[in-house]
């Protein structure tokens, strides 16, 4: 039996991201586990205060498709043959969509980036990554965009 069933790797389209990917393929590769991808954009509420201007319905919609297919792209991209895949995408906090999608995929270990496309090395540490290592159902395996064999930049 399978340690690792079900793998959950959030997704934001960095080289740390891409990273652990790659790392989560191999893990997958030895259990003979299937892969969820995450990828996570957070919208701002529908009115700008004190102006009282409705951002319109639409485009929050463009931006959840835009997100979908850029999601669906990269999985086009990536995906080895013969790895089971499947994703999904959330308008939620990125370290709270984590935690409730591993929760509700029943996930059995997150491999994720140690930081994502912001640039700042320890502030997407400590408050995507660290959050989701302390707060997460399952383990939490951190990954460095240089990770042997990655695409990474090194940084």
């Amino acid at each position: 039996m399978s340690r690792f069933k079900r793998i959950l790797v959030p997704i934001d389209f960095s080289p740390h991201s891409a990273a652990a990917f790659e790392l989560a393929v191999e893990i997958a590769r030895a259990f003979d586990s299937k892969i969820h991808l995450l990828h996570c954009y957070q919208l701002q509420p529908g009115g700008i205060s004190p102006y009282g201007i409705a951002i319109p319905s639409s485009y929050f919609a463009e931006i959840r498709n835009a997100a979908t297919g850029q999601l669906a792209e990269w999985q086009e991209k990536h995906v080895p043959a013969g790895i089971a895949v499947d994703s999904s995408t959330m308008s939620d906090a990125p370290s709270e969509s984590i935690i409730a999608t591993a929760k509700k995929i029943g996930a059995d270990l997150i491999v994720m980036g140690t930081r994502g496309l912001s640039g700042f090395k320890h502030v997407m540490l400590g408050s995507v990554a660290e959050r989701t290592v302390r707060l997460a159902p399952c383990p939490v395996m951190t990954v460095h965009a240089s990770h042997p064999g990655s695409a990474g930049d090194g940084d």
